[in-house]
């Protein structure tokens, strides 16, 4: 999703915006100025595409999102008010042990792995970085705002998926 990689991510394209559609940010209470930050530009992107369905679930860390989305989707599946998509938001800091490589490790596959068995997107926007700086540089610096651009992933992704049913 790095702007200098992707500069089509942050444009959607007029008429593919699913109105009604429900989405789930689960953050983690781990550096919380930072996720709080991506939360904020998620539920700002959301609102200005007219997406009023949003619903936030707090974790204790990163390695506990894919639970708690799995678990949301088990809980809801079946309801009218059932996620399209899931946002996994948090940041890890890389610190002075492995704990960072497990820890980045883990929240990745685990949101692979309901990529792969939930009928609905999770969008990766944990940010995965070696200092707090760089962190600050993804919520609206050089690197564009992180949380705004796992937003516009989740409506294209809701979007791609409705465009199957047709």
């Amino acid at each position: 999703m790095a702007a200098t990689g992707n500069t089509n991510v942050v444009k959607i394209p007029a008429g593919i915006l699913p109105k009604d559609a429900c989405v789930v940010l689960v953050r983690t209470e781990w550096n919380d100025s930072v996720v709080g930050e991506l939360e904020a530009g998620a539920r700002k992107l959301l609102a200005e595409q007219g997406i009023d369905k949003v619903t936030t679930i707090t974790v204790p860390g990163a390695v506990e999102i894919a639970f708690a989305i799995r678990a949301y989707w088990e809980a809801k599946k079946y309801w009218d008010d059932r996620p399209h998509a899931f946002i996994a938001l948090g940041c890890v800091i890389k610190g002075d042990t492995p704990h960072f490589d497990y820890v980045c490790k883990a929240v990745t596959d685990g949101v692979v792995l309901l990529n792969h068995e939930l009928p609905v997107p999770t969008i990766f926007g944990v940010l995965t970085v070696l200092t707090e700086e760089q962190a600050m540089e993804r919520l609206g610096g050089p690197h564009g705002h992180k949380g705004e651009e796992a937003a516009i992933t989740a409506l294209k992704m809701i979007a791609l998926q409705r465009s199957f049913k047709k």
